[in-house]
Parts: C-alpha cells; sequence; structure tokens
C-alpha cells in the first residue's frame, strides 16, 4: 500500500485549501479552493501542481470559496472525474460558482478599462481566471450522498461524510484505504464549526483516524459568548443611529448573513433596535437563503421551533433583498440610518465596495466586520486601523467607526478545536495543523502537544509526505 499526500493549498495560510490524496495509481482531491489573501492570488493564475486529467475524483468539504472556488478552472484544463458533497453543498457551490465568475468577469472588464485610462499594467492578467462558461461545466460533474453513507471510490478507496457543524451542509471527510489486509484512514476536517450556535447542528465527534488534518483558523484565540453577540450588535447599531449615520457589514453570504439575520430577528422582535430599513445587498446571499429553507433537515431543534411556530428568523417585516445592481444603486439615496449586509465578506469584491466608497469616509457610519479577515485583505487592512485603503482604484480616508463582532465566527476556536480533538478515543499516528496563519497553526500544534502528547507536524505548501 503506498499512501501520499501533497499539501496544494492552506499550508501554513487560511484560504486556498486543496490536499491531493495518492493512492497507488488513485488520485483524489480534497477541496479545489480559490485563494484570496493578496500575497498568494499568483498561485490561482499558475498551472496545477498535478495534471487534472489524472485526478479522480474532488470530495468538498464545504461551499466556501476558499474551498470550491478553482474548481472551473480545474475542469476547464481537464478533470473530468466526480465532484462528492453533501446536497446542500451542491446547491450552494453552483451558486458561489456563478457568482464568481460573474465577479471575474467583470473585475477583468473594469481592470482592463482602469489600466488603459491610466496607460499601465497590472500585477495579473487583464483577463477573468473564469468566466460563467467555465462555470457551469462543473455543475454536471457532482454527486451528492449524505452523512455518515459510505461512497465507494474505487476498490481500495471508500470515503464518509460528517456534519463539521460550520455551514450548511458543511463535512468533515473520512478517506478508508483498504489494500491487501491492511487499512489506514485519513480525516480532513475540512472547518471545524463550533457548538450551540444557531439554525446548524453541532460538529461531529469523530473516534478514530489514522492521519488527521485539521484547521487552526483560530488555533491562537478564545471567542466570545454568544450572549456578547446581541448585546455588542444592539448597542452599535443605537449608536450609529443616533449619530445619523449607516451600518454597513461585510458578510459572507453562506452561514454569516443567515446568522446575522437571526439575530437582527431577535432584537427587532425584543424591540432593543430600531426597525430600521436592513438591506441584504447580495443575489448570492439571497439565492443562498432558499437554500436554507428547503433543507429543514440539517437544522438543529431550535431552529425547527422556530419555524413549526412560523418565526422564522430569515424573514422579518424590515427585511429588503436587492437582487438588481439597479436597487443596489438606490440604496445610496436613502436619508436617515440603514443597515447594509453585503459581500464579499473580507471585501475583496462585490458591492461592499461601492458600499464602503459611499460610508468609509463618513464619521457618522460604522463598518462592522463579523467575520475573519485573511492577510492582505482589504477588510484586514481596515480592521488593522489603516487611516487610508485603496478602494476600486483611489484611496479613501476612513473616518468611519470600525468595529468588529468576533462571537459570529463560524470556525471553531482554541478551545473549540480541542473539545473536538478530544473525541478520538485513539491517539492518531500524525495530526498535520493546516488552514491557519503562521502564529495560529505555530501556537496550536504546540498546545495539541502539551495537552495531548501527539505527533504533531505544520506542513508547508506543496510538502509532500508518505503515509506509512
Amino acid at each position: 500500500m503506498n499512501i501520499q499526500l501533497q499539501f496544494l493549498g492552506a499550508a501554513q495560510n487560511v484560504t486556498g485549501s486543496s490536499y491531493l490524496l495518492e493512492v497507488d495509481n488513485s488520485k483524489i482531491l480534497i477541496d479545489c479552493g480559490l485563494y484570496q489573501e493578496r500575497e498568494f492570488r499568483s498561485r490561482n493564475w499558475r498551472p496545477f501542481p498535478v495534471d487534472p486529467k489524472g485526478i479522480d475524483a474532488v470530495l468538498l468539504t464545504h461551499a466556501h470559496l476558499d474551498h470550491c472556488g478553482l474548481l472551473p478552472k480545474l475542469a476547464r484544463e481537464g478533470f473530468t472525474g466526480k465532484i462528492i458533497c453533501t446536497r446542500p453543498t451542491e446547491e450552494i457551490v453552483k451558486i458561489v460558482l456563478s457568482d464568481s465568475a460573474r465577479i471575474q468577469e467583470e473585475d477583468a472588464r473594469f481592470k482592463k478599462k482602469r489600466h488603459k485610462r491610466e496607460r499601465r499594467k497590472g500585477r495579473y492578467p487583464e483577463q477573468a481566471l473564469y468566466g460563467r462558461r467555465d462555470a457551469e461545466k462543473v455543475f454536471s460533474l457532482f454527486q451528492s450522498v449524505g452523512y455518515k453513507e459510505p461512497v465507494t471510490i474505487n476498490n481500495t478507496i471508500s470515503v464518509t461524510f460528517h456534519d463539521a457543524g460550520h455551514i450548511l451542509g458543511s463535512s468533515m471527510v473520512k478517506v478508508k484505504v483498504v489494500s491487501n489486509k491492511k487499512q489506514r484512514t485519513i480525516l480532513f476536517s475540512g472547518d471545524v464549526g463550533r457548538w450551540n450556535k444557531p439554525i446548524i447542528r453541532d460538529p461531529s465527534l469523530i473516534e478514530e483516524a489514522d492521519y488527521i488534518l485539521g484547521e487552526s483558523t483560530y488555533g491562537d484565540r478564545l471567542h466570545e459568548g454568544s450572549s456578547d453577540i446581541k448585546g455588542k450588535l444592539c448597542e452599535i447599531i443605537n449608536c450609529t443611529v443616533e449619530k445619523g449615520g449607516n451600518v454597513i457589514i461585510p458578510s459572507f453570504a453562506i452561514e454569516r448573513t443567515q446568522e446575522l439575520m437571526y439575530y437582527l430577528s431577535e432584537l427587532l422582535h425584543e424591540d432593543c433596535i430600531p426597525h430600521l430599513l436592513t438591506f441584504v445587498d447580495s443575489p448570492m446571499a439571497i439565492n443562498v437563503t432558499e437554500v436554507f429553507k428547503h433543507h429543514r433537515e440539517y437544522f438543529d431543534q431550535d431552529m425547527l421551533k422556530l419555524i413549526d411556530n412560523n418565526e422564522s428568523p430569515l424573514h422579518f417585516p424590515s427585511l429588503v433583498p436587492t437582487r438588481r445592481v439597479s436597487e443596489s444603486k438606490a440604496i445610496n439615496r436613502i436619508k436617515g440610518s440603514c443597515i447594509i449586509v453585503a459581500g464579499s465578506g473580507m471585501c475583496t469584491g462585490g458591492r461592499i465596495k461601492y458600499h464602503l466608497v459611499n460610508n468609509i469616509s463618513r464619521p457618522e457610519s460604522t463598518i462592522l466586520f463579523i467575520g475573519y479577515q485573511a492577510r492582505g485583505t482589504l477588510g484586514r487592512e481596515i480592521v488593522e486601523g489603516a487611516e487610508e485603503v485603496r478602494i476600486l482604484g483611489r484611496m479613501r480616508s476612513v473616518k468611519a467607526s470600525i468595529r468588529r463582532i468576533d462571537g459570529f465566527s463560524a470556525h471553531a476556536d482554541q478551545s473549540e478545536l480541542l473539545r473536538w480533538l478530544s473525541g478520538f478515543r485513539v491517539q492518531p499516528k500524525q495530526l498535520f495543523v493546516v488552514h491557519g496563519e503562521q502564529k495560529a497553526t505555530e501556537l496550536f500544534a504546540g498546545v495539541v502537544q502539551k495537552n495531548h502528547h501527539w505527533n504533531v507536524s505544520i506542513p508547508q505548501y506543496l510538502d509532500k509526505v508518505t503515509l506509512n
């Protein structure tokens, strides 16, 4: 039995998740994510380290862009195998890739026009990384499965998906390899979720695996409690309304926007905040919310009770979904305060940039971050206190109030990651700490070694190891 594992992404960084598992002559790719940090974006344009034509299958942990965003490029360059994931992941990935392709095409057109006007060339080609036709080629390759439902890849490899509790349909992927009466199991954590969060169920505890690839996004810190979320959200909204400004919330379309709606609905129901117009200015978030509505079998008990009592937090009277560009532009003509939720969550593209242009230099407005901001993103620059930032080709003064609520995170923090690892009843042969910035991975690896006395390593980009 010859098993090799190569780290094609999310190795000492938090985007571009992708791992290649080679078993004898079979090649399985686990995730195929887009790089979003500025310093790593050039990797999106490079040829894949392995020939896409030789990959037998892709196993997707979930639908975030940093885990699925390079699938159209993979298919365009020759991949024709199956993409295996849960049903909600399949539905959401199709929305995400369509939106990503549209943004890639729009950004390429805008960049070409700007560079022509400024008579210069940018760092990346003036063309889309992939387009809508490339995204659509991926759609016929999906095969959806349920949690804990065994899937046979070939005579040697089988796979099961387990609820990761991160976003709707998210999974931990357990790969079992059996050859010559020997067996090895490799567990890919994907993004581990949190306990007692709204809407979806808690992460699964896995009892045994020979090798674990465990994420460490927040391996160096602890989150705020959920009670702090409501209190902070209430205070920020009321303070901004008193000043006469808008609350601008860059938000990920999947899970984060829906969880935000959950808390806003509660605050409105309790009359803790004014009944402001609340715009979800993201066609993708609107479409994803529709997926949520017809997959109640993935919800936790509290969410099911609300739905059964006709109190679904995914809709409230002052909520205004805006699909069209004209509707999005009209928001900026509204007098008085409002709440604007728009993507992308790290401010790397999408409609949020236009709302930042209109609000980031207004002292009365608030820019509220409720998600992780990767190094090298516009969102990271803003939360780290930049006095000026470049948005849509021009420098803008940052005069708005910049606030952050970390408790929204869908990623487990250090204590929750340790709780998840404590579920293993048998010590693994090795834990590979991935999907975290260098500081987080190093600190978390040290904590695991101290607490569990496991064999822990931190792989680097393109490292290749043999799993004996």
